[in-house]
């Protein structure tokens, strides 16, 4: 029998672990607890590599481990089982009462609810036209497409499936290498476990106990800095290797045009904005109604109007000046009414017979005795000598002119600088699209009108009302939710089979998380009971390692991880025990997290656990093997090392946006 070389990679790896276990067993001259635990540990991963399911298996192992921790005391079996079987059901009732993870099946909901709407063939083809001009158009469509698609979905394996069928044989007939376009869609589909709303960052904020607010935050830019660099490697090969993604020819980048158009004399090449306006006032539109004229002109002032719109928006928040409250006067507890203080002409007016009552004798606050040694600044008798004539306790200059001043606050202030920059060059670059407008380009815009704004409304609209703070993960995993339904009834895609389909791979989806949510809470507890966390801190602690290179080890390990173990195991697995080593070395876990969630890119991209590759080449024709496949993906995990490398060098790429939103 001729074993492939996966399965290769995969035995020796399980050798490896085996023999590493059994050298800890035989190096130690007494098994302690802490020992157990590690070889508890070592056992999950093989059998997890074997094929075992990963919740059941995580769960198996910890009870029976928890059973030997209890029953290694003084306890007794039946008082061990006893004790086990509480700590299961605890640890089970404490993730089913994380309210977060309800959000887990509303976000996985949408995705199959858009993913069934359609959507993406039109997204691809808009986008492949629009960027038809760019150097690997066809790639960096790809990209784009998937990274917009898999950010609405979330389910990586539906994108490159998908992105198989459609944008793979299009790429192959183009000319593309089988390799870069293979490499292209698998990268492309995995960024939406990086891209919020993403699965990924839920199951980690839960599992480490982060906000997944900041982690939406903190993901934003991290995911859009890989899928640019995507775009720019895809860029830089076709330049360098024109051979490789050859580009498109004048066919390929035909726009047809509508009839209505052409009637009125319309070309690809011709000024739209012009000719539409000159087609409703002239003679031209006598084949052609009004309102569809009118229609297509509105359709071409959008983006003029969107951008007043914005401009407005923008100019008073700018020029917006936030009033604070200033107490210039202090009423005495228990006075009067306003009508009473302002009859009685005094400023702090005292009610008759109670509160703090004047010395007797003196209708006003009179000096101590012998403060005549405090004498009064020049200039101020008069003032002095109209407190004593009016009988009431004179309000300090300062005071006065902060009160006239308050009364009469300007509640704007000039525009800075800055904003009439901005202003400019949006109005340049407004001005430039009106001037290279042509019916094509007309065109392709109503394509993304109907294929990539409805898709980029709800991301941002689920994605706003996060990190802005208007809704919380759950409430706005709801709304988009129901922004799936809404786009599957505006393509007519909303049937009963479709919505039956979806919510019954929403439930296995979730019941999936879920169980590994809760055989990852009892193998946790198992391995802390054990001893092992702690057997886990005294060894990395006694290497003396700075922060710099605790981070390198740990991703390096996760790295490795990522090659047999999918990104799942690596979480509810590895998580519980990274998190507490932390505060040791002064890492903030939502920068660690943000650095495991690019890192685990590559968990989808690593042979011989790629399931990406499986997922490509389960509908990719014949002739591309598996091999290629591979070869296309390494480039990729370069890059995703490279933005490791970047996120690590320059943190605020991923720690502005949370520290300015929330801090």
């Amino acid at each position: 029998m001729k074993i492939r070389k996966e399965l290769y990679f995969g035995f020796t790896l399980m050798g490896v672990i085996i023999l590493a276990a059994l050298a800890m067993v035989f190096s130690v001259d007494k098994m302690t607890n802490g020992h157990y635990g590690l070889l508890m540990l070592s056992l999950v991963v093989v059998a997890i590599m074997l094929g075992f399911p990963t919740a059941f298996t995580l769960m198996g192992m910890g009870m029976m481990f928890a059973f030997f921790a209890y029953h290694s005391g003084d306890q007794t079996a039946a008082g061990a089982l006893k004790q086990t079987l509480d700590l299961m059901v605890q640890r089970a009732f404490s993730v089913m009462g994380n309210d977060v993870l309800i959000s887990i099946p509303l976000f996985v909901f949408m995705g199959y609810l858009v993913e069934r709407a359609n959507l993406i063939e039109k997204l691809f083809h808009s986008l492949h036209l629009a960027l038809a001009r760019l150097p690997g158009s066809l790639g960096v469509a790809t990209l784009v497409t998937c990274a917009v698609f898999a950010t609405a979905t979330g389910i990586v394996g539906a994108v490159v499936t998908l992105m198989g069928l459609l944008a793979l044989p299009q790429m192959l007939r183009a000319g593309y290498d089988v390799r870069l376009s293979a490499g292209t869609i698998t990268a492309g589909g995995c960024l939406g476990i990086l891209i919020p709303p993403s699965v990924l960052l839920i199951v980690y904020g839960a599992t480490a106990g982060v906000s997944v607010v900041q982690l939406y935050a903190g993901a934003f830019f991290p995911g859009i800095m890989l899928a640019g660099l995507y775009i720019v490697y895809v860029v830089v090969m076709a330049k360098l290797r024109p051979d490789w993604a050859p580009p498109l020819t004048a066919e390929q980048r035909m726009v047809p045009l509508p009839a209505g158009l052409k009637a009125i004399g319309a070309t690809s090449d011709g000024w739209a904005l012009g000719s539409i306006v000159s087609a409703l006032k002239g003679k031209r539109n006598q084949a052609v109604s009004t309102r569809y004229l009118l229609g297509q002109l509105g359709i071409a002032l959008l983006p003029a109007i969107l951008f007043a719109v914005v401009a407005v928006a923008s100019y008073q928040s700018a020029t917006r000046v936030v009033v604070e409250e200033a107490y210039t006067e202090l009423q005495a507890m228990g006075s009067g009414s306003n009508e009473s203080s302002s009859s009685s002409g005094s400023s702090l007016a005292e009610p008759e017979g109670s509160g703090l009552s004047e010395p007797p004798g003196s209708d006003a606050l009179a000096e101590p005795p012998g403060a005549q040694a405090v004498a009064e600044p020049p200039g101020a008798e008069p003032a002095s000598a109209a407190a004593q004539s009016s009988g009431a306790v004179a309000e300090p200059a300062a005071a006065s002119a902060a009160a006239s001043g308050a009364e009469g606050a300007a509640t704007t202030k000039p525009a800075p600088v800055g904003f009439w920059i901005g202003l400019g060059v949006g109005a340049l670059a407004l001005v430039t699209f009106y001037g290279i407008l042509s019916y094509a380009r007309l065109e392709v815009f109503k394509m993304l009108l109907s294929s990539f704004f409805p898709l980029l409304v709800l991301i941002l609209s689920v994605l706003g009302s996060i990190v802005f703070g208007l809704a919380t993960p759950t409430e706005a995993a709801a709304v988009g939710a129901f922004g799936g339904f809404v786009l599957a009834a505006a393509y007519r895609q909303l049937t009963f089979g479709v919505v039956k389909e979806s919510v019954f791979l929403t439930a296995k989806t979730s019941a999936m998380v879920c169980w590994l949510f809760v055989g990852s809470a009892i193998f946790s507890a198992a391995f802390a009971l054990l001893g092992g966390q702690e057997l886990v801190e005294q060894w990395v602690l006694s290497m003396n390692l700075t922060k710099t290179q605790f981070l390198v080890l740990s991703q390096v390990i996760i790295f490795i991880l990522g090659w047999p173990l999918e990104w799942t195991e690596i979480i509810v697995i590895f998580m519980p025990i990274f998190i507490p080593l932390l505060d040791n070395f002064g890492v903030d876990p939502l920068f660690f997290g943000l650095l495991v969630a690019l890192n685990l890119q590559t968990a989808f991209l690593s042979p011989p656990v790629a399931m990406s590759a499986f997922y490509l080449k389960g509908v990719a024709p014949k002739h591309v093997t598996l091999n290629q496949i591979f070869a296309g993906m390494l480039p990729f995990m370069g890059i995703q090392i490279v933005a490791i490398v970047l996120l690590y060098m320059f943190p605020a790429i991923g720690l502005w946006l949370p520290e300015v939103l929330y801090k």
